[in-house]
């Protein structure tokens, strides 16, 4: 159980920023600062020009995410790090999964059932 709750630790936080690119809009539509009109534009603006951006950014706060978490477990230099390699290895494939599928679930279906609630896109 302590396992999934350092995963969702992890993983929540580059999540979001990688979704920042629909979620800005969403949220300045529902907090009644921006018009759909220009929510739409910005939409396309941040999803289509700097996806990439957002999700570049968001595997540098994984990385960063990831060097904490083992630094705080002890794992400080390179032979501590070989000593317990198997481990190293399993955490970081099991939260870069979970990362990856909680991504696609929340910004193509949660995001995705939101945006077309509010008219953003189609």
């Amino acid at each position: 159980m302590k396992t999934i709750k350092d995963v969702f630790k992890l993983t929540w936080i580059p999540i979001l920023v990688a979704s920042l690119c629909c979620i800005a809009p969403i949220v300045l539509v529902l907090l009644g600062i921006s018009t759909l009109t220009f929510a739409i534009s910005l939409t396309d603006l941040l999803d289509v020009q700097y996806r990439w951006l957002f999700i570049l950014v968001a595997i540098i706060v994984f990385v960063i995410g990831l060097v904490i978490y083992f630094r705080k477990r002890g794992i400080c230099t390179l032979d501590q790090l070989k000593r317990r390699r198997n481990e190293v290895i399993n955490k970081v494939i099991i939260t870069l999964v979970f990362g990856i599928l909680t991504y696609y679930i929340f910004f193509y279906v949660i995001l995705g059932i939101i945006g077309k609630s509010l008219r953003l896109w189609n």
